[in-house]
């Protein structure tokens, strides 16, 4: 009996095994633990001892793997989040690639651990690369980013193939180049995203009545107001201070060259291409463009109903076999 059958055993019977120090302590219900059970524990005490400090080290290792859809036989993704650090924005789409496309979360340092945030993307890409091949020794991989977190996918990329490993792809989902992430275009972003959401919701109102308008417009400051008086959350504050490093380590970084594909993945085919993020021209050889569908901005491109369309643009990229320099796919 293996070590892993025999723990497997003991849990099917609810007798729990643990360490506490040096020692392999047992707790087991009345009559449950046979003579069987105790002479293969006993027998096997060194390698239960091992066993179990190798599954702690590794559970420790591997904290930033955040497993979305883990199963499947297509080469697995690694996702970096956006710079609020949040993992679960890909869920949607990992649900929509299905059972086949193993799916997995980068979740940033600083944010529900006790490490302090990372301030640099090369030492970001560092702890990605190392989680990911402690999670998954060799390769290929893929690497898929969202807005900031596309630049630290890139320098993953970047990292993993300097210690021999092999990547299919990265992805890049609204990834403006890194000086984008600078203070005045943030603030520039930041007001045009808010100028798009105010005509959506004013072409909204448009079409409803005079009634249903006040009721919007009544609900809106509500919320406002409401939020003015919230008390201070600190898991707030805490992403608040995590996405101030964040953009400003993707704002200090410098691209290097690389070789190859790069998969840029714009909002929506029915608006112009983002032309920071067309920059990424000037460092990857193999560029390929992939566009969701129209009318759809960033901020929602990987949430409902868009993600169904992106999930199947996807699949194409990934998919794709032969590589052509510049490819565009509409």
């Amino acid at each position: 009996m293996t070590v892993a059958s025999l723990l497997a055993e003991l849990r099917s019977r609810d007798i729990r095994v643990w360490l506490d120090g040096d020692q392999l302590r047992c707790n087991a219900p009345t009559g449950l633990l046979t003579a069987d059970l105790r002479d293969a524990l006993r027998q096997r005490k060194v390698d239960v001892i091992e066993f179990l400090r190798s599954a702690a080290s590794f559970a420790r290792q591997q904290r930033a793997i955040v497993p979305l859809q883990p199963r499947g036989s297509h080469v697995p993704v690694f996702a970096v989040p956006g710079h609020n650090g949040d993992v679960f924005l890909y869920r949607a789409l990992a649900r929509q690639l299905g059972g086949e496309q193993p799916f997995f979360g980068l979740q940033l340092p600083g944010l529900d651990d006790d490490r302090e945030p990372l301030t640099s993307v090369e030492d970001l890409a560092a702890y990605f690369a190392g989680q990911i091949r402690g999670f998954r020794s060799r390769g290929p991989y893929a690497l898929v980013g969202y807005c900031a977190g596309a630049t630290i996918a890139y320098e993953i990329a970047q990292q993993l193939v300097q210690q021999g490993e092999e990547i299919s792809f990265i992805v890049m989902f609204a990834g403006s180049y890194p000086p984008s992430y600078r203070v005045l275009p943030q603030l520039w972003e930041r007001y045009a995203l808010r100028l798009r959401r105010a005509r959506r919701r004013l072409a909204a109102m448009a079409t409803q009545s005079l009634g249903d308008s006040w009721k919007f417009i009544v609900e809106r400051l509500r919320a406002v107001a409401e939020g003015r008086r919230a008390a201070p959350d600190p898991i707030l504050d805490l992403r608040a201070q995590l996405m101030r490093i964040t953009a400003a380590a993707v704002a200090q970084y410098k691209p290097r060259a690389f070789e190859g594909r790069v998969c840029l993945f714009f909002p929506s085919g029915g608006s112009l291409p983002n032309e920071s993020m067309l920059s990424w021209r000037g460092v990857a050889s193999q560029i390929e463009e992939y566009y969701g569908p129209d009318r759809c901005e960033g901020d929602v491109m990987l949430l409902e109903p868009h993600v169904s369309a992106i999930a199947e643009v996807f699949r194409l990229c990934r998919d794709r076999k032969v590589i052509e320099p510049n490819h565009a796919t509409h």
